[in-house]
């Protein structure tokens, strides 16, 4: 049976380069064959935004973010994101409550925190 991973990623990316370590991180596990779901909350959904001119090593976002995006990459945010920020359509995109990314991450066989 394939392990469940999650990567939470809630750092701030314009002070620390930890969150696009994190996504990068995502879209190699993404090529295995356990499933893998990506949550993103705080300040780090700026990452999933058109405004990352402030995020630390924002060149290596900009090289990954088309390929996250192409290969659908489950991404989960907290209930409300959508209306505190612009995000990238683009993006598999799913809104759920704190109580269900809590949930999320207590049943996952893996988590790797950014």
């Amino acid at each position: 049976m394939p392990l469940q991973i999650v990567i939470l990623i809630c750092e701030d990316p314009t002070k620390s380069h930890r969150p696009v370590e994190g996504l990068r991180i995502a879209l190699g596990l993404s090529t295995g064959p356990n499933p893998l779901t990506v949550v993103v909350m705080g300040k780090a959904r700026v990452l999933l935004t058109d405004e990352i001119s402030d995020v630390i090593d924002s060149e290596i976002l900009e090289k990954h973010l088309p390929v996250i995006q192409e290969l659908n990459i489950k991404i989960l945010l907290p209930t409300g994101s959508q209306t505190e920020f612009s995000l990238d359509p683009d993006f598999s995109i799913a809104e759920t409550s704190t109580s269900e990314i809590a949930s999320l991450i207590s049943q996952a066989n893996r988590v790797l925190v950014f």
